[in-house]
């Protein structure tokens, strides 16, 4: 599809979506909406999606639970984001065995330290503080390739495949 990027990313349950939301929506800047938010594992830009599900078929990851215990700005690109104090483990090997793959089969992916980070807000004033995080659930048991379309109304997101862990 014209203009569609593509990416591997984890999506939240809907009631920590909301929650996460709800939470961002008093701060200043453009809030995500509940639908997009997810985190993101690999960024892969305008690609052909089959190629990225062959090469995810072999990842081997397990299940784990995402602690959403801290909330920063990062005053460089303008964003309020929510995650993990410390990346788990489990999420960690998760990323470099999908990371792996994905350069065994001829993807140029980042090549900065995986940052375990969830966007809430974007285009945000530096806060004065952040309130404290809602506590969340965010199990992890699939991981996702996403259809990424631009728009002036903003990006929305396409499921393309799921890959259970």
């Amino acid at each position: 599809m014209p203009g569609s990027r593509y990416f591997f990313a984890l999506w939240p349950p809907p009631e920590t979506a909301a929650a996460l939301e709800t939470w961002a929506k008093p701060l200043e800047g453009r809030t995500t909406p509940r639908a997009n938010i997810h985190l993101t594992l690999a960024f892969l830009g305008d690609v052909d999606p089959e190629n990225s599900c062959a090469a995810a078929r072999g990842v081997q990851g397990s299940a784990h639970e995402i602690p959403m215990d801290t909330a920063k700005y990062w005053k460089h690109n303008r964003i309020v984001w929510a995650g993990p104090r410390r990346t788990p483990p489990a999420l960690q090997a998760l990323v470099e065995a999908l990371h792996a793959l994905l350069e065994r089969a001829g993807y140029a992916l980042e090549r900065r330290p995986f940052a375990a980070h969830v966007t809430l807000a974007r285009n945000a004033p530096p806060p004065r503080e952040l309130p404290p995080l809602p506590q969340v659930e965010w199990p992890v048991r699939e991981l996702t390739l996403v259809r990424s379309t631009l728009s002036p109304g903003g990006s929305s997101y396409e499921v393309v495949d799921r890959f259970l862990l």
